[in-house]
């Protein structure tokens, strides 16, 4: 059934190194809108340059694409891996181009660097020039890092509920008035704390976990049951062992752990009872 939508148009922004990474965004954007875009009326347009720029002469080849995706885009996600790019004739890489382009126009940037052992046929000037500009990143502003693929797609949708807060383009109420069955918002968090030991000495680290909540205005959730899908093995979900109610309207919170080495997009799977009817639905976290 077709619905009213406001479309985003996402750049992924990196240079050739990064293949693997620039999927996981892609694959991210897209779970956020089999999640989310029916209810609460927002689409991620994903735009990368090898598959949405049409080829056309007429210009340097990093201009054209700037005309093509990064003028149009209201977010972008830049990653580095062990490369800072090719030279263009404005900027030291085309990346950073782009970079510089989207900050110009106050669109949301989020920088990711990559902390996977570097390879083994590195290029020497591309790693000085990486740590150059991560350096002056520090001073302008926060970039974050990513170990593997599962951890990047978390980071994904937290900027993007970032960006949608910023955008008011949040639900206006967890709460709707649904003539139908039940329907769930999933949602990631994630905050950063720091902790001290006796001796003052500062620690950080990361909490992770689910909000889900029973947007029906009047309908009870019985029997409630949350489980991850076996295959993500990378993920750890602390979900009750027995079943729960959740009343209309009402959110839980299950804590979330991401492992080293977890392969692909971790699925939640929620099973109720309404109405009498056993009923269930997978969401991409």
């Amino acid at each position: 059934m077709a619905f009213t939508a406001t479309v985003l148009s996402v750049m992924i922004a990196s240079p050739s190194d990064t293949a693997d990474a620039r999927d996981s965004v892609e694959k991210a954007l897209q779970s956020w809108n089999d999640t989310n875009s029916r209810n609460r009326g927002v689409v991620l347009l994903p735009w990368r340059w090898e598959t949405n720029a049409v080829p056309v002469l007429g210009g340097p080849p990093q201009a054209l694409i700037n005309s093509q995706g990064l003028d149009s885009a209201d977010i972008v996600f830049a990653l580095f891996g062990s490369r800072l790019g090719s030279p263009t004739t404005e900027s030291v890489s085309g990346t950073v181009e782009e970079i510089e382009g989207a900050t110009s126009r106050d669109v949301p940037v989020h920088l990711y660097f990559s902390t996977a052992p570097l390879p083994h046929d590195v290029e020497v000037r591309q790693i000085e020039g990486l740590r150059d500009f991560k350096a002056e990143i520090q001073a302008r502003g926060l970039y974050g890092e990513y170990a593997n693929p599962t951890e990047l797609t978390v980071k994904v949708w937290q900027s993007v509920e970032h960006d949608l807060a910023s955008l008011h383009l949040l639900s206006p109420s967890t709460e709707v008035d649904t003539p139908g069955g039940i329907t769930w918002l999933v949602q990631p968090r994630r905050e950063s704390y720091v902790n001290y030991n006796l001796r003052g000495v500062p620690s950080s680290g990361t909490r992770n976990w689910l909000e889900i909540t029973n947007r029906h205005a009047t309908k009870d959730a019985e029997e409630v049951r949350f489980s991850m899908n076996e295959e993500d093995a990378g993920v750890l979900l602390s979900a009750p062992e027995e079943a729960v109610t959740v009343h209309s309207g009402q959110t839980k919170q299950l804590g979330l752990q991401y492992m080293l080495g977890g392969a692909g997009s971790p699925k939640v799977t929620i099973r109720w009872v309404e109405s009498g009817k056993q009923k269930e639905q997978t969401f991409f976290i």
